[in-house]
């Protein structure tokens, strides 16, 4: 018996045991002019944009303290714009502007889908044992299959320079059997700084790397 997949529909391996996967950039695209130590010791914002402020909070104090750890002056976004503010363009430039900030490091969920998935056990009953068996006994055997849920979350990254409005840097991530939407963006902060040194946006990287265009 089949079970409706709920959610947003994403790209995801259906595993058969539970396991918390590593997060890591499956595609990552570098802006060609991009240069080096564009952001050592400049004001970088860490930006999760959500309205739920336990994922967001949490994450973008994680980034900001990455990139603290990495050589430059970072913040969280809702330490520097009030809540009421985030979603006003207009209002959100001007805290940007009046803080001179060089840069932004974004972070969105674009999916999240919970998959089911079902376990093989069923294969080893009597039923299935042999061709004559299964034949005999399916066209009148309603059987159940034992299942569980699966969450699978897509999230993309994306670096801006602020004052030439330019993105330089985008990666887009998959996460499957996740256990929650705020594990897997925290665990993707130290990639995420991991990725800006490989482009030499920090310190002690080197120029180039990337897994693959996304475009």
């Amino acid at each position: 018996m089949r079970r409706a997949l709920a959610g947003f529909i994403v790209i995801a391996l259906a595993a058969t045991v539970v396991v918390d996967a590593a997060t890591k950039f499956k595609s990552t695209w570098k802006a060609p002019d991009a240069g080096p130590g564009e952001f050592t010791g400049k004001k970088v914002v860490a930006v999760v944009i959500t309205d739920d402020l336990a994922l967001q909070m949490p994450a973008e104090e994680a980034l900001a303290a990455e990139l603290t750890r990495r050589g430059v002056q970072a913040t969280a976004a809702y330490r520097m714009i009030p809540k009421e503010e985030l979603r006003d363009v207009t209002k959100a430039k001007g805290w940007f502007t009046r803080a001179n900030v060089a840069g932004v490091v974004a972070m969105r969920v674009v999916a999240s889908e919970k998959e089911t998935v079902y376990t093989p056990t069923v294969w080893a009953t009597a039923y299935y044992s042999s061709f004559w068996n299964y034949y005999g006994t399916s066209w009148t055997a309603v059987r159940s299959y034992k299942t569980r849920q699966s969450r699978n979350i897509t999230i993309e990254t994306l670096i801006f320079d602020v004052p030439k409005d330019k993105l330089l840097w985008a990666g887009v991530s998959e996460t499957t059997d996740a256990k929650s939407v705020q594990a897997v963006v925290l665990d993707l902060v130290t990639e995420t700084t991991a990725e800006m040194r490989k482009a030499a946006f920090l310190p002690g990287g080197k120029i180039g790397g990337g897994v693959g265009s996304i475009w």
